[in-house]
């Protein structure tokens, strides 16, 4: 393959039937999977051990990919110190975008009220015993603890526990230490490129099993579930749901204007991830997929190696605004009042105790509880109120979250001056673009595409070298090489 395309192209769709798309069978089995829980749900429930593997097999992979993205890129990098910067422009973005999640959750639960009416007696509330466990674990939860914790008890306890907190923290440390070693290094950094290559490889293949694992999850979660929840507290689900979409295009479509791109655009450009959170009710597997599209879109890798994963964790606009909106309707339906200053407290203990349940199980009921303990005016116990309606609730929170990334990745590249915002507008659009000059040679349909002959998402690098090709230098023998480019210059591609 010579020629480079990208999504949404009209050689691409032309040439690609629909039925040899990825996500057009990932919709296709959501949909099969809604109506085998809805009409048969004891096969709904059985088809949980597929969903669950498939998420566990991209989960596996999570962790390696971002050890390797964030090595790959600070240790390429010739000025340390603009990592460095770019680290706390994104953790002061992420902040902001927190409050601002935060606050249109509080503005809505306070407009509509939906808590009014229920009456619930807090000392009457039976809890089962997975939230009893949520429940007692949040009001062990200190907001600190997220910082004592992201040094690994052992430097393999990350990977094996999946804390990508962990990962960041150990891979910047690798980075740093693997830059420093200059031409030393250089055998090492050509082999985290090349592994990086193998964990793509690999991620190639367990994607053509996404339509089966989205069939599977979603086959479960409704068979589980069912539609009860959602006749008896639909209000509050629409309430989030359309908050969520509110400030998708009310904030950070006014970030995309700013940066002079479409977020409607980009959002397309993502479909084949969104099909995939929207199936498996979790951001994490397309969190590849997400990294290598906005590094083709034109923003650096360092960039997205270090804010992309950074923000699976800090930048949690979904879960945001469910936890100021799911606090507040608990205070209304105990009728424990709140004043404004009582509100405003509760956002500024929600920013700290959010990190705190970063990438564990049940993170968002955690963090929930520990928000009402560390408050004291609202009955934790109140959270079973909402336990049964949060399945239908976490698409959104992770469809939201993965946006907020996406849209933070831009922001903190523009921030940067680094940003190519006339590529990335060409590319959302689906325009056909050359490949980045800092691009790995690793084929993008081999990712997110179900045939490997597929060119809908690419930048193509030819799969053996031309003989017409000038022999390799070493990085070091190179003159017109940029001193800011540490990259190795390999003898082959990947």
């Amino acid at each position: 393959m010579d020629h480079i395309t990208t999504a949404g192209t009209a050689s691409a769709t032309a040439k690609t039937p629909l039925y040899r798309q990825l996500y057009f069978w990932v919709l296709t089995a959501i949909v099969v999977g809604i109506l085998v829980g809805w009409l048969a749900p004891a096969v709904g429930i059985a088809m949980e051990p597929i969903g669950t593997t498939f998420v566990n097999s991209m989960k596996m992979l999570i962790g390696p990919i971002v050890f390797l993205t964030i090595v790959g890129g600070i240790a390429s990098v010739a000025d340390l110190k603009k990592v460095g910067m770019t680290g706390l422009k994104a953790l002061t973005y992420f902040q902001v975008g927190t409050i601002l999640a935060m606050i249109f959750g509080l503005v809505a639960i306070n407009l509509f009220r939906l808590g009014d009416g229920v009456n619930a007696d807090a000392d009457s509330i039976k809890t089962s015993d997975s939230a009893a466990k949520l429940i007692d674990a949040g009001q062990n939860q200190e907001w600190w603890q997220f910082l004592t914790k992201i040094i690994p008890d052992s430097i393999v306890a990350p990977f094996v526990n999946g804390n990508i907190l962990q990962v960041i923290f150990i891979a910047v440390v690798f980075g740093i230490a693997l830059n420093a070693m200059g031409k030393v290094g250089a055998p090492v950094l050509d082999g985290v490129q090349r592994l990086t290559g193998v964990m793509f490889k690999i991620l190639g293949f367990i994607m053509k099993a996404a339509p089966i694992g989205a069939f599977g999850a979603m086959a479960y979660a409704v068979g589980k579930f069912g539609v009860s929840s959602l006749t008896s507290m639909g209000g509050l689900i629409a309430l989030f749901y359309i908050t969520s979409i509110l400030f998708v295009v009310i904030v950070l479509g006014s970030i995309m204007a700013f940066l002079k791109l479409n977020i409607f655009t980009m959002i397309r450009h993502l479909k084949e991830e969104y099909m995939l959170i929207l199936g498996t009710s979790t951001a994490e597997p397309a969190l590849p997929g997400l990294m290598r599209k906005l590094e083709h879109a034109g923003v650096k890798k360092e960039t997205v190696g270090l804010v992309v994963p950074t923000g699976y964790s800090f930048n949690l606009d979904g879960a945001a605004i469910y936890l100021s909106l799911a606090a507040v309707y608990i205070a209304q339906a105990t009728n424990t009042e709140l004043t404004i200053g009582q509100q405003l407290g509760l956002l500024a203990v929600m920013l700290l105790t959010s990190k705190g349940a970063a990438g564990v199980a049940g993170g968002g009921f955690i963090a929930l509880t520990a928000t009402l303990t560390t408050l004291g005016t609202i009955p934790a116990a109140g959270i079973m109120l909402i336990f049964g309606i949060d399945k239908f609730m976490s698409e959104c929170r992770a469809l939201v979250n993965f946006t907020g990334n996406a849209v933070a990745t831009l922001f903190i590249a523009w921030w940067d001056g680094t940003l190519d915002a006339d590529r990335a507008r060409r590319v959302f659009k689906g325009e056909t673009v050359e490949p980045m000059p800092s691009e790995d040679p690793i084929h993008l349909d081999e990712v997110t595409d179900v045939d490997d002959d597929l060119t809908e998402y690419g930048h193509h690098a030819p799969k053996h070298p031309s003989a017409e090709d000038p022999a390799p230098k070493h990085a070091a023998d190179d003159p017109a090489r940029s001193k800011d480019d540490r990259r190795p210059v390999y003898s082959e591609t990947i």
